[in-house]
């Protein structure tokens, strides 16, 4: 077998990802208004798809147009192959929402108001907000020669108007722009009185289009169509190169909303007159043009859920628990820490004792320093006020914040420049290598001494994603665990050589290889006739050594039970190659974002929990780091909760063929059996 049959496409895998994400929306199963929201899950994945993995091909296809990937396909190759899918996958997006969401939502009071049903009080109260929300803050230009065509902001909502007839300068512009206010919500509710039902929508490109011809008096509007466009959004900073970090990205930030087109939404009732002035105006081609049955921007109905009080359409609210070491503490959480180990699984479990250990960190006078690693965070958190609020007290704060968080840039900078004020010592990591290790470090006087206490964990410090992905955490006061931390933070901070970690697996240094390491220690059990069993969980599954030494590993008799939510290039269950391996993703309410590697090494189960996937980039050119579960009653749990109910799930699991398609598990005879319904029982309150 050739090595290009033996790899998966990422960019496929990726969208297979998404068309089991779409299938959420189309399960009739999962409630109406979530329904809703996992369209514009998809609708937002891939966004990013074409800012990032459509527009690094692009760039590939012209920079080594002849270089190819593990899978054997050229740039420009995955690019043809993957277009006929994305539109399909596109066509259904859309089929679902007209013909199966929406249609259910009206059944239940719901309804979008479409401009052209509209009773006479509707299109009065339009009219009305038009004239007092709309209008004064629109500019439309008309494109002549002295108003070319304007700079279009990325995935920013536009209008192109064709027009007829003169101005009152006597001008004939046959087109303008008009550019939706980013300071409008794009969804209005109209009130139920008026509605006709409980809860009406309009969207504002039906406001604008009903009334464009208030923006050309005396003119002729023969055409109002939406229009969006999607660009390049990486940003490149060469680090080698600039003597400031924060001030380079600040710079590249400004022009990320204006980088080469890579996609171009229009609705299916544009003319094409206008298509192909907005495709010569981006430099597109026709394959880059997507015309769609309806709003160019599906997430714009993300809001609509929060606005509707109907808990019958919506998943089960509920009430994350806390450890009960923690509810014994009195409060005390490091008195909790010092008794023992502590693990957090999230959501089940609550985030709340993260943000405590900082906060109690912050006020305890016995506290002297606190060290805390920043990748995501948002840009309304309580840990980084907690960290603030202990550097104006006067402790040693380090945090080291990831500026080249995607998406996440200008939130860590603005973060960054508080923390500073404050008194913190802020760093922004190495050179060459993004910052993705989840840690927290405090270190407290006692009666004997220093005492360290660490938070490590899979998962970002985000108070709002700890309640929508799933995530494991840890509060331990070992020593050597803490000792390692430590001498990561000081590599983060200082320089010299790479030190001799006594517990974690830290990237680039030795995370790859303990991961091979683990991986050859089975064979070795399987060769010698004993039992050998790997079961890994993560987001994404590319690196080619790792996929070949997985392979290698089956062959030798080792069972191999991978949980990989996204991308896996991984061929599971092909004879001769990787019959002993098995492949399944789980898509539901939550994000599955936990990060286990699992190794039998003959039944002394050896378990570890990261912040990285097992893609080239987290192993050789990021700060990562894996971290032992060494309680053997948490290890159980980590077991119990984190791998046996995804390997039993049979509603939510996908299984993978050896052809890379993903064909989804049913109960058939057996009882139904849901992953995260099971763990919600187990640790929340409904």
């Amino acid at each position: 077998m050739s090595t290009e049959e033996q790899f998966i496409n990422r960019e496929m895998s990726l969208l297979a990802f998404n068309e089991r994400v779409l299938a959420q929306a189309q399960d009739e199963s999962v409630p109406l208004l979530e329904r809703l929201k996992f369209i514009c899950i998809v609708s937002s994945n891939m966004d990013e798809f074409f800012e990032v993995r459509i527009s690094g091909l692009r760039e590939r296809a012209a920079l080594t147009p002849y270089a190819v990937s593990p899978d054997g396909l050229t740039a420009r190759q995955t690019l043809q192959a993957m277009e006929p899918r994305i539109r399909a996958l596109v066509d259904r997006q859309y089929e679902t929402l007209n013909h199966q969401v929406l249609p259910q939502l009206m059944a239940q009071g719901v309804r979008v108001l479409r401009r052209n049903h509209w009773n006479e009080e509707q299109a009065a109260w339009v009219r009305a907000y038009f004239f007092r929300e709309l209008m004064p803050v629109l500019t439309p230009i008309g494109l002549d020669p002295a108003h070319p065509f304007p700079r279009v902001l990325n995935k920013s909502l536009n209008f192109a108007v064709e027009l007829s007839g003169c101005d009152a300068f006597g001008r004939s512009s046959r087109m303008a722009v008009v550019q939706a206010p980013r300071s409008l919500p794009r969804v209005i509710r109209m009130p139920s009185s008026l509605a006709g039902c409980e809860y009406g929508f309009v969207f504002l490109s039906s406001i604008l289009h009903a009334h464009v011809n208030e923006l050309f008096a005396g003119m002729n509007v023969d055409g109002c169509y939406q229009f969006r466009v999607t660009r390049n959004s990486e940003l490149f900073v060469d680090e080698e190169e600039v003597k400031n970090l924060r001030e380079a990205l600040q710079g590249e930030l400004s022009q990320r909303n204006f980088g080469d087109a890579v996609r171009l939404e229009v609705a299916d009732n544009c003319s094409e007159a206008t298509i192909t002035f907005l495709l010569q105006q981006f430099g597109l081609q026709p394959s880059d043009l997507y015309q769609v049955n309806g709003l160019v921007n599906l997430v714009r109905l993300m809001p609509i859920p929060d606005q509707i009080d109907r808990p019958d359409l919506k998943f089960a609210e509920f009430v994350p628990s806390l450890p009960s070491a923690l509810v014994r503490s009195g409060g005390d959480i490091f008195a909790a820490i010092r008794k023992g180990d502590i693990l957090l699984h999230h959501p089940y479990q609550s985030f709340q004792p993260v943000i405590d250990f900082i906060r109690n960190a912050a006020s305890d006078p016995q506290v002297l320093a606190i060290r805390q690693t920043v990748y995501r965070t948002g840009t309304d958190s309580m840990l980084m006020e907690a960290l603030i609020s202990a550097a104006q007290s006067g402790k040693e704060v380090t945090v080291v914040v990831e500026l080249k968080a995607r998406f996440d840039e200008e939130a860590n900078i603005n973060w960054s420049d508080k923390l500073e004020q404050a008194g913190a010592h802020v760093v922004y990591g190495v050179v060459g290598y993004k910052t993705h290790a989840k840690m927290a470090l405090v270190v407290r006087r006692e009666g004997n001494g220093l005492r360290r206490y660490v938070h490590l964990g899979t998962g970002n410090y985000h108070a709002r994603t700890s309640r929508l992905y799933t995530d494991f955490g840890l509060l331990t006061c070992r020593e050597d665990m803490c000792a390692d931390v430590s001498d990561v933070f000081t590599q983060l901070t200082g320089l010299g050589s790479a030190s001799h970690l006594r517990c974690l697996w830290q990237s680039p240094f030795s995370l790859h290889a303990r991961v091979m390491e683990g991986i050859e220690q089975e064979i070795a059990h399987a060769k010698a006739g004993r039992k050998a069993q790997i079961i890994a969980k993560m987001n994404a599954l590319l690196e080619p050594r790792v996929i070949e030494a997985l392979y290698a590993a089956s062959q030798a008799g080792v069972k191999i039970q991978l949980i990989v939510r996204g991308a896996c290039s991984l061929k599971p269950e092909v004879p001769g190659l990787s019959e002993n391996i098995q492949v399944r993703s789980v898509i539901g309410r939550f994000l599955e974002h936990t990060r286990i590697f699992y190794f039998l090494n003959d039944g002394a189960e050896d378990v570890y929990l990261s912040s990285a996937d097992w893609m080239d980039r987290n192993f050789f050119r990021r700060i990562e780091v894996a971290f032992p579960v060494l309680d053997a009653r948490l290890k159980k749990r980590v077991i119990n909760e984190g791998i046996r109910p995804y390997l039993k799930d049979n509603v939510q699991a996908w299984r993978m063929a050896a052809t890379g398609q993903y064909v989804r598990r049913t109960p058939g005879r057996s009882q139904r059996f849901v992953a995260q319904e099971f763990l919600l029982a187990v640790h929340a309150k409904a």
